[in-house]
């Protein structure tokens, strides 16, 4: 900074005019009041260069209102905005979300005759799509004489962002060329959206198409979709392909194969890419390394690394304390959990949230303390959901407690009224304890409701780029026949064999003889 300072210095002495140079390295360090000065100073000879960067530097550091402002003065300077001038104005607008300002931008954009340029229009959709205008960016798309795969990506990536995939793809089929971009786009859409088979089935069509290769963020929004639907050969061949072209360096790709792994009970595998990580880890995989340890049942050593990451200068946030809270409520450590659970707000200043929450009501349910549970959802600072209710009643059922089990359906009944999953399970405690009134008010409330439970499927991913779903005794698929012949033999071969189990009971009954 005492060198720029030395410079401008120097420039007022000698009447050198090196505004350019100034301005620029001065919005390097970044020093925006600095710069504004400086750019004030000199506009008695103003470019529109000058104006470019000062825009594009207010916008980029977050103070898009002087951009906009920068913007108005151009016109008093006698200067006319160029395609750059747009660019940098379109995402400042859409920074503090202004459909008005955005319009108006869009009317003067129109004037000066750039609307045939893509960077504009990209820019122009994406604005409309941040200020929530969906409309307004299908319109500059539709009325773009010619488009280029840019534009058709922002427009994808706009419905994607919408969770309307299927507006993405009706876009993406018609794409006359496609590029990374807009397969990735489609296949984190699909993931982002839950729609994990799909994800999938769209990644292994790009894997078919040789004109493209899958990048990191790719990989990223692949692993997924592995990690959900339990694609483990899938995902394997997603690491070796990151790890053979240097993707598995970025820390994004590293923790998505971590997840993966986890998900898919390969926790060993997983530990082992932690471990490689070192020092280059971060919140997110210390998060789902703890988490992964506690659904596992390894909840000594979830709470062990959680006791090193405190060690190594870590700071927790909500989602470690969910996996914290997870290990004590599969290893039975309620007196820990309390622990874990108090220190959020009192140590970490983290106030717990409802999954938190949730999480307490499990572990106390587990051991049997229902009555301190439901205190604790009655207490809560938020009104609890159908999952902390759900856990209260799933407690009651292993425990056998009628009189609570009441209280939580009830609570389900008004936020659930078609679930018929609640109704089944209060119909099991009551005949578990032998309370037939309970069951057949059960019965009549499902049948007034006219309730049915949904079946319950798995995904099947085949070799190719098919990803199914099948439910009990399924046999719509094509080659079901052939399927259920493999299901037969693992059957017959897992099954103890006849001759060899009545020759053992023979020879048992002898020397018992």
């Amino acid at each position: 900074m005492n060198q720029i300072k030395q410079l401008h210095a120097h420039c007022l002495k000698t009447g050198l005019d090196e505004t350019k140079d100034l301005l620029q390295r001065l919005l390097r360090v970044p020093d925006l009041v600095y710069a504004r000065k400086l750019f004030d100073h000199h506009s008695s000879s103003p470019c529109i260069f000058l104006y470019n960067k000062l825009i594009q530097a207010y916008s980029v550091h977050d103070q898009p209102h002087e951009s906009i402002s920068l913007f108005n003065l151009l016109s008093h300077d006698g200067l006319r905005p160029n395609h750059h001038t747009f660019n940098f104005v379109f995402a400042a607008s859409a920074s503090i979300s202004s459909v008005r300002t955005l319009r108006m931008l869009h009317s003067q954009f129109l004037r000066s005759g750039f609307e045939s340029d893509s960077f504009c229009c990209t820019a122009l959709i994406t604005g409309y799509a941040k200020v929530g205008a969906l409309s307004c960016a299908r319109r500059v798309f539709d009325e773009m004489p010619n488009r280029d795969v840019p534009v058709w990506n922002a427009m994808i990536t706009v419905y994607k962002s919408q969770g309307d995939m299927k507006a993405a793809m009706e876009l993406f089929d018609s794409m006359p060329c496609k590029n990374v971009i807009s397969w990735t786009s489609v296949i984190s859409g699909f993931s982002q959206n839950g729609n994990y088979s799909k994800a999938l089935t769209m990644f292994l069509c790009m894997e078919k198409d040789k004109s493209v290769k899958p990048n990191h963020i790719t990989v990223t929004s692949v692993l997924p979709a592995c990690a959900n639907l339990g694609a483990l050969e899938i995902g394997r061949r997603l690491e070796r392909y990151a790890r053979e072209n240097g993707f598995f360096d970025n820390i994004y790709v590293s923790n998505a194969t971590l997840e993966m792994y986890s998900k898919c009970g390969m926790i060993d595998v997983a530990k082992q890419i932690f471990d490689e990580l070192g020092k280059q880890r971060n919140l997110c995989s210390w998060n789902s390394m703890i988490s992964s340890l506690a659904t596992h049942g390894k909840h000594d050593q979830a709470l062990e690394l959680y006791a090193q990451m405190l060690r190594e200068g870590g700071r927790p946030d909500a989602v470690t304390f969910v996996g914290l809270l997870l290990a004590c409520v599969h290893g039975g450590m309620v007196a820990k959990g309390k622990e874990l659970f108090k220190s959020m707000e009192e140590v970490h200043k983290i106030f717990p949230k409802l999954e938190h929450y949730g999480c307490m009501i499990d572990l106390l349910g587990r051991v049997g303390k229902l009555q301190e549970a439901c205190d604790l959802i009655r207490t809560m600072p938020m009104k609890p959901d159908a999952v902390v209710w759900g856990t209260l009643l799933g407690a009651c059922s292993f425990h056998g407690n009628v009189e609570i089990a009441e209280i939580a359906s009830e609570a389900l009944f008004k936020l659930e009224p078609s679930n018929p999953g609640n109704c089944v399970i209060m119909s099991n405690i009551y005949a578990a304890n032998e309370k037939w009134d309970g069951v057949l008010r059960m019965r009549k409330m499902m049948k007034k409701e006219t309730m049915t439970k949904a079946a319950g499927y798995s995904y099947l991913v085949e070799v190719g780029v098919e990803v199914h779903n099948f439910t009990v005794q399924d046999k719509s698929h094509p080659r079901s026949y052939e399927i259920y012949q493999v299901l037969d033999e693992i059957t017959r071969r897992i099954k103890p064999d006849k001759s060899n189990f009545d020759s053992k009971t023979m020879t048992e009954s002898s020397l018992l003889n």
